[in-house]
């Protein structure tokens, strides 16, 4: 049986993508194979009419509180950036600049790793370009090919192609279609790729049911 091809919908401004990340061995362990998709969490939100969940207070306490928890259960360091939220868009552009699978999945953990684990500003570019560094890659030729129009263009175009997709929020995993969000979710992506399904008529006929009430 070949890999199951497993697209990871990642911005490391969100800590629950960083706590996805962990999971990512027990996915290859059964035949995974991870494909890193940056993504512009924001245009999401944007696409969806949504707010972020550190643009409303009580859920921002919330999150932290609750990534804290979940950091502390798996022996997780943890010290958060130094602000939040921050403005990701360098460090997914740079992420989208290595189109070679082993480079961009070494810089995307190690980019959320520093910025979680850490404590550092994944937003300055200086960070940026030690965290390539330390992943053997060139963080100035890395840093000027992310400020290129063509990788710009990708972001939003890959960002926009999730929307399509259904992605509304991150992390987010895809196999064969189907969306696995949150990192509280990897179970169930773990059932389904060793072939458990849901009953898509039943589904299809609850969906088609009637509101009964609207804001």
């Amino acid at each position: 049986m070949g890999a199951i091809r497993v697209t990871f919908y990642f911005d490391p401004v969100s800590p629950y993508a960083w706590l996805a990340s962990k999971a990512l061995p027990r996915i290859e362990q059964i035949g995974g194979e991870i494909a890193f998709q940056p993504v512009l969490f924001a245009g999401l939100l944007n696409a969806h009419g949504q707010k972020g969940p550190a643009e409303i207070e009580a859920k921002r306490r919330y999150i932290f509180r609750d990534v804290m928890r979940e950091a502390t259960r798996a022996g997780l360091p943890f010290r958060g950036p130094p602000g939040h939220p921050f403005n990701p868009l360098q460090a997914l552009r740079m992420s989208l600049a290595l189109t070679e699978p082993g480079a961009r999945r070494r810089f995307a953990l190690a980019l959320m790793d520093a910025c979680w684990e850490q404590g550092d500003d994944v937003s300055d570019i200086a960070v940026l370009k030690r965290i390539a560094a330390d992943c053997a890659l060139d963080g100035d030729a890395l840093e000027a090919q992310a400020r290129q129009a063509g990788i710009k263009v990708q972001l939003a175009s890959d960002t926009e192609q999730a929307i399509r997709d259904g992605v509304f929020g991150v992390p987010t995993f895809k196999v064969d279609g189907d969306l696995f969000w949150g990192a509280d979710r990897v179970h169930s992506l773990l059932r389904y790729m060793q072939g458990a399904r849901i009953d898509e008529a039943a589904l299809a006929a609850i969906l088609a049911r009637p509101p009964l009430a609207e804001r």
